[in-house]
């Protein structure tokens, strides 16, 4: 394990669950962990619902953009967490992987803020569960 812990989060776009939980990781850990994201096909601007949702409890998206994947960080980091059933790494190099799939709300006809905030709320919560595991260890 590195010091501080690592951790990796990887969607596709690189745009929104993974920039979120990145973010999310960044502010309930600080500087006790070390907090990368990035997409397998990353886009051109960060979801601005992602954004808005991240402001409303204190986290922030500051100086951060899609950025793609750098295949050797797999091999650095202590744990990687792929957000989406869309995201397909081309290694899965040492570190452990999960995969989350986060409930869509829009399948149920809930969009907007309200969807993004549900998003988030599931995404926060994984996120606490895993700074206590890697920080545990």
């Amino acid at each position: 394990m590195t010091t501080p812990p690592s951790v990796l989060f990887v969607c596709v776009k690189n745009a929104g669950k993974s920039q979120m939980a990145a973010a999310l990781a960044r502010h309930h850990a600080g500087d006790r962990l070390m907090v990368h994201s990035a997409g397998t096909r990353p886009g051109t601007t960060l979801n601005t619902e992602t954004v808005a949702a991240l402001n409303e409890i204190g986290a922030t998206l500051d100086d951060e953009y899609p950025k793609p994947l750098e295949p050797a960080l797999l091999d650095t980091v202590d744990a990687v967490i792929i957000l989406g059933a869309d995201a397909h790494l081309p290694h899965t190099g040492a570190a452990p992987v999960q995969r989350w799939d986060t409930d869509e709300p829009s399948q149920r006809g809930v969009t907007g803020m309200p969807r993004m905030r549900l998003i988030r709320n599931d995404i926060d919560q994984r996120v606490q569960a895993l700074i206590h595991q890697l920080l545990a260890t």
